[in-house]
């Protein structure tokens, strides 16, 4: 594999990364153009090809592949500008998406307004037809007044339309014939079938991942032929692929069908690099990765050398957002990150977050106009970050209105602008502290038995601080934390999903059924493979999975299985101790006594694209570090003479003890005293938190 370019757009900073074929990485970074992301991409790809001593123009031409992971999708579903989509459903169900799951963190909370529907009632049409819970027409479809309400979508400026018909799972003949019906009467308006993009049994979750993906359609088809367009004009000729929520990549031409896989596909990135970076260790440790950027704080886990996945995507609140109702890696987000304002309650206690400075205007240090403080203004004041070198230098920090930004707030809390700025690092901190348990101790880990990878702009700032709180002993922070999603798109690999509904239990399972399902799903992703094998793509492999429960449960869990077919009662007796192993490191409870109930049934196809592995740094040093300069840093409330190295003369083997700053071009990592690290045989920095 040659030059690989990857690039992950923020709401702070873009992040591109460009590989050559032994591994060896190089980033660049530039603040997110929210109006041109074309802009921020070229600047950040010039920034990383400077230490290569080449220009942005030959790399692109030279490049083999190129992978774009965006947070467009995310961010209009969660402010609302998608475009103007229909629902078409079964008559008698219009109200799928108003009556819900969720809705309130607290059912009985009726201060909380129960939230709208992503497709307001208005532009739910109801369809008259009928299709039995066993495959059967109950009702016929009734093209006449289907072919009226069609019309009548275009009258009412309808840009995209989503299709979900009650059992279309069992039988999808009426939902394919709407599908033609709307091709011919409504011409050029995208359109979604439910039981092509999530064939489940739940309702609800069908509903809202196919109004999800048509609305997304007019909008990232648009940008990403838009993106395709600017970079061939500019020489690029390789493959143009799309980072998903996966935790994979597929080719734009694919994710343009379905669009709603590139929500949260960023975050999705992280772990694919912890996993890299951690190595064998990946397989013997939970590795637990956080990501701190400028607007959030995403947490990742992974788990017996395998990332692990979701299907309680929520895009906004839990509960009050919108469900995608798809697998995707299990990424938890905060709104804590280098940029989050700090502010102070009614009540007259600081808080942090989830409001972001974003790029524009950004922390008040950045000197574009922002006056609000911000985690970053408080690394500034607390002698953390260096106004001269910050962003490779590129970018002067202004230390006087970041201190005028944290007094000020401090003034009105009657601290001093130190103090102040320590609390702002506290209560994120605090924040982040109680992400990672979320994701770890609730759910049977932990995580002081893992390895934790950091990475982000911002994640070497305070990343021992919230080791020591949750107990952890050593954290890795790579070379090019500042990163790290890019970085985890360099690593990953083609991945598409395929699923069916056949319910059956393992009291008396229905061979017959299940095998015909499996054989489908297999079909469609050797297709697939043929098709990517044509591209140059020929390492694949699949894996089987199931949704199942305990009889007469109401929730399911994945179950992963040890092969793609259920052959014999050998097969069924494997897929239920599978299953009650998961169960029992799920909730401590397990049910040797009850029949497995198992519902949908997933075949997931990874094609391997020659990505290669973390490369290892063959240059060494002195073991002890240079440090080219000092200055004061407060940390635990006293001002400590630090030690300031910058992390372009370390090499493997270097150790360095804290109170210590290591400056990056792309973050800035801060060891607190008693902390240790060492630079390993990748470049990277394992830190020893101390206490």
């Amino acid at each position: 594999m040659g030059t690989r370019i990857t690039v992950d757009t923020g709401g702070t900073f873009t992040d591109v990364v460009v590989a050559d074929g032994s591994g060896s990485l190089s980033l660049g970074k530039a603040l997110t153009d929210q109006q041109r992301i074309s802009t921020s991409i070229r600047e950040g790809l010039a920034a990383a090809c400077e230490p290569l001593g080449r220009s942005a123009d030959d790399v692109l031409r030279e490049a083999d592949v190129f992978v774009y992971a965006t947070t467009r999708a995310t961010n209009a579903i969660l402010e609302g500008t998608t475009a103007r989509t229909a629902l078409l459903t079964t008559a008698g169900f219009p109200d799928v998406l108003v009556l819900r799951e969720g809705g309130r963190s607290d059912a009985f909370d009726f201060t909380v307004p129960f939230p709208e529907p992503y497709i307001p009632r208005r532009l739910t049409f109801e369809i008259t037809e009928r299709i039995g819970a066993e495959g059967g027409v109950v009702r016929e479809l009734d093209e006449a007044a289907a072919v009226e309400t069609i019309r009548g979508l275009a009258e009412r400026g309808v840009e995209a339309v989503a299709v979900c018909l009650l059992w279309s799972i069992a039988n999808p003949a009426h939902e394919v014939r709407l599908g033609e019906l709307l091709a011919e009467h409504l011409p050029g308006v995208p359109v979604t079938l439910s039981h092509r993009l999530n064939p489940i049994l739940r309702e609800y979750r069908r509903a809202s991942a196919t109004a999800i993906d048509a609305s997304l359609k007019p909008l990232m088809q648009a940008h990403l032929a838009g993106l395709e367009q600017d970079l061939r004009a500019h020489g690029f000729g390789g493959e143009l692929m799309a980072a998903t929520s996966f935790g994979g990549v597929m080719h734009v031409g694919d994710l343009a069908e379905r669009p709603i896989y590139s929500a949260r596909s960023g975050p999705s990135m992280a772990p694919v690099a912890g996993r890299a970076y951690a190595g064998e260790q990946a397989a013997r440790h939970d590795v637990i990765v956080c990501d701190t950027g400028g607007t959030s704080f995403d947490v990742s886990l992974v788990h017996n050398g395998e990332i692990v996945f979701t299907r309680e995507t929520w895009l906004g609140g839990t509960y009050s957002g919108h469900l995608t109702g798809l697998a995707s890696v299990d990424a938890r987000s905060i709104g804590a990150g280098g940029g989050s304002i700090a502010w102070v309650d009614p009540g007259g206690l600081l808080r942090v977050g989830p409001r972001s400075a974003g790029s524009e205007p950004g922390p008040a240090a950045y000197g574009r106009g922002g006056t609000l403080p911000t985690v970053t203004d408080a690394a500034t004041v607390l002698g953390y970050l260096n106004p001269d070198t910050f962003h490779a230098g590129r970018m002067r920090l202004d230390a006087d209105a970041a201190r005028a930004a944290v007094g000020k707030l401090g003034a009105e809390l009657g601290l001093d602008t130190e103090a102040c700025a320590a609390a702002i690092f506290a209560i994120a901190n605090e924040h982040m502290v109680r992400a990672i348990q979320e994701l770890t101790v609730n759910e049977g880990v932990d995580p002081r038995d893992g390895l934790v990878v950091a990475g982000g702009g911002a994640g070497g700032l305070n990343t021992v601080a919230i080791m020591r709180e949750l107990g952890c002993r050593r954290v890795l922070v790579p070379r090019t934390a500042g990163g790290l999603s890019a970085c985890g798109a360099q690593f990953s690999d083609i991945i598409q999903e395929y699923s069916a509904t056949r319910p059956t239990s393992s009291a008396a399972f229905d061979f017959d059924g299940v095998e015909a399902v499996l054989a489908g799903l297999r079909r469609r992703a050797q297709d697939a493979v043929v098709g990517l094998q044509a591209r140059g793509y020929t390492k694949s492999r699949m894996q089987l999975a199931v949704e199942a429960r305990y009889q007469q449960q109401n929730w399911e869990i994945e179950v992963v299985l040890p092969s793609t077919g259920i052959a014999s009662a050998s097969d069924v007796d494997a897929l239920v101790t599978a299953f009650h192993d998961e169960h029992e490191r799920l909730f401590m409870v397990r049910d040797p006594d009850s029949p497995v109930e198992c519902l949908v049934w997933r075949l997931r196809l990874v094609m391997e694209t020659g990505a290669p592995a973390p490369a290892a740094t063959p240059v060494e040093g002195p073991v002890e570090a240079a440090v080219h300069a000092r200055r004061p840093a407060v940390f635990d409330g006293s001002v400590h003479d630090t030690a300031v190295v910058a992390g372009t003369d370390l090499r493997p083997g270097n150790t360095l003890a804290g109170p210590a700053v290591i400056e990056e071009p792309t973050t800035t990592i801060v060891l607190p005293p008693g902390a240790t690290a060492v630079v390993t045989a990748t470049g990277d920095y394992l830190i020893e938190v101390g206490s």
